[in-house]
C-alpha cells in the first residue's frame, strides 16, 4: 500500500506543480501591451524579476529567473528597450531579454559622399527620436572625414554612439582595403583623408577626382596655396558661385587662398572613390581647375590660361 500511497502523493504533487506552472505562465491582468519596457544598464535579475512583477508584466518572479538563467546562461539579461505589442509569458519574455529580441521598427538612413558632420546631423536626427542635431555635431565632431558615408539600418531607439561607431567601423573596415597603397604612398592617412574630403568636393567623376588629387599635390610639392574653393563650404556655407572677394580674405585655417597646406580638418566625409583617387592620381602638365556651371571640369597650365576658363565659363 505504501507504494500506491507515495504513488498518488508524487501525482498529486506534479498536478499541483503543473497548475502553478500553467497559472503563473500566463500573462498578467493588466498587461502593459503597447508599451516599450526599457531595460537598463546594470540591472540584476532580482530586482529586474519583482520590478517587471510589480508592473504587471509577469506574475512569478521565481519562474521567470528560472527561465532566464535557463535561456541566458552566462550572458544574462541584455539592457535595451523592448516593445511589448502583444501579452506574453514569463518564458516568452526571458528569451527575448537574453536574446535581446526588442522587436523595435529599423530605419534605413542614407548618408551620402561628401557631407560634413553638421550635414550629417539633420539627416540622421530626423529618423532617430533619440538623436538631437547638437548632440551629433558636438560627439561627431571631432572625427569630421572618418564617418563614412553609406546607408544604415538603425533601430529607431539608436542612440548617438551607436551610430557613431557603426560609421566609424564602416570606414575602419573601408580604409583597411588601401591600407597597402596609403603605406606606399608615404603620406599619412591622416594627410589622405583631408585630400579626399576637398577632392570629394571638387571633383564628380573618378577621371576628375584623380587629375585634380594629381594638381593638388602638385602645388603641396611647389609650396603653393590650394586655394581651393570647397573650404568656404566648411567655413562659412558658400560654394563658388557665392563667394566674393570679402570671403576670400576671412582669416581662419581653412582658407587655403590665405594658408599654404592642407587644412586643420577634413572639410568633409569622403567616399573611397576620393580616397582612392588621392592614392592613385593622374599626373598633368596643369596647374589650375574649375568648374562650369554644367559641372564641367576645364584644366589650365598657367594662371593666365586659367582667367581665360573663368571669363569663358562663369562669366
Amino acid at each position: 500500500m505504501n507504494w500506491k500511497l507515495t504513488a498518488y502523493l508524487a501525482i498529486i504533487i506534479i498536478l499541483i506543480i503543473s497548475v502553478f506552472v500553467v497559472f503563473e505562465q500566463r500573462s498578467p491582468v493588466g498587461f502593459p501591451v503597447g508599451t516599450v519596457y526599457t531595460v537598463e544598464n546594470g540591472t540584476g535579475l532580482n530586482s529586474l524579476a519583482k520590478k517587471m512583477q510589480a508592473e504587471k508584466i509577469i506574475r512569478s518572479p521565481f519562474l521567470f529567473k528560472v527561465y532566464a538563467v535557463l535561456l541566458g546562461g552566462t550572458k544574462g539579461i541584455i539592457a535595451g528597450d523592448y516593445v511589448l505589442e502583444k501579452a506574453e509569458n514569463s518564458y516568452s519574455l526571458a528569451h527575448r531579454l537574453t536574446s535581446g529580441d526588442y522587436r523595435l521598427a529599423q530605419v534605413k538612413i542614407t548618408v551620402p559622399e561628401g557631407l560634413s558632420v553638421s550635414e550629417m546631423a539633420p539627416i540622421i536626427s530626423a529618423k532617430l527620436a533619440k538623436v538631437t542635431p547638437a548632440d551629433f555635431i558636438a560627439k561627431a565632431k571631432s572625427l569630421e572625414g572618418y564617418l563614412f558615408p553609406d546607408t544604415y539600418i538603425f533601430q529607431t531607439n539608436t542612440g548617438v554612439y551607436t551610430v557613431i561607431e557603426a560609421m566609424q567601423a564602416n570606414y575602419n573596415r573601408k580604409i583597411a582595403t588601401v591600407e597597402d597603397k596609403i603605406k606606399a604612398s608615404g603620406k599619412t592617412e591622416s594627410d589622405i583623408i583631408k585630400m579626399a574630403s576637398i577632392v570629394e568636393e571638387e571633383g564628380r567623376t573618378t577621371e576628375t577626382r584623380q587629375i585634380v588629387a594629381g594638381i593638388l599635390w602638385k602645388r603641396l610639392a611647389l609650396s603653393m596655396p590650394l586655394q581651393v574653393d570647397s573650404s568656404f563650404k566648411y567655413i562659412n556655407g558658400k560654394t563658388t558661385a557665392t563667394l566674393t572677394t570679402a570671403d576670400l580674405k576671412i582669416d581662419s585655417p581653412y582658407n587655403t587662398y590665405l594658408y599654404k597646406g592642407l587644412p586643420p580638418t577634413p572639410i568633409c566625409n569622403p567616399g573611397l572613390d576620393s580616397i582612392i583617387a588621392v592614392l592613385s592620381p593622374i599626373k598633368t602638365d596643369y596647374l589650375y581647375f574649375l568648374t562650369d556651371k554644367d559641372g564641367v571640369m576645364h584644366y589650365a597650365k598657367t594662371f593666365d590660361e586659367h582667367v581665360a576658363n573663368k571669363q569663358k565659363y562663369l562669366l
